[in-house]
């Protein structure tokens, strides 16, 4: 029964050093890649992704039909007349 635990203790043992060595090979080969990077460059590719994702959004919600000057008419006029009644209500005198 000892014979095991150490077979195995020694066996768990090396695993772990190699999967270290491996891990510090990856985060080496990390560092190596982004050495060059800069966070000026990071924050420029971030700002134009975000621009990218809108105009394929906005491209999107046109080939489906949900952004169409029609509908964005009717949505404005719908809360024009809202906001109408809202005022109208409040300028008229209630009680006695």
């Amino acid at each position: 029964m000892n014979q095991v635990l150490l077979y195995a203790s020694v066996i768990l043992a090396s695993l772990s050093f190699f999967l270290c060595l491996y891990a510090c090979a990856r985060v080496g080969r990390l560092l190596k890649s982004v050495k060059g990077l800069e966070w000026d460059t990071v924050a420029t590719l971030t700002g134009d992704i975000g621009t990218i994702k809108k105009s394929i959004q906005t491209l999107n919600n046109r080939i489906n039909g949900l952004n169409s000057p029609k509908l964005n008419d009717e949505l404005l006029q719908y809360a024009m007349k809202q906001q109408t009644n809202d005022t109208d209500i409040n300028k008229k005198i209630l009680g006695g």
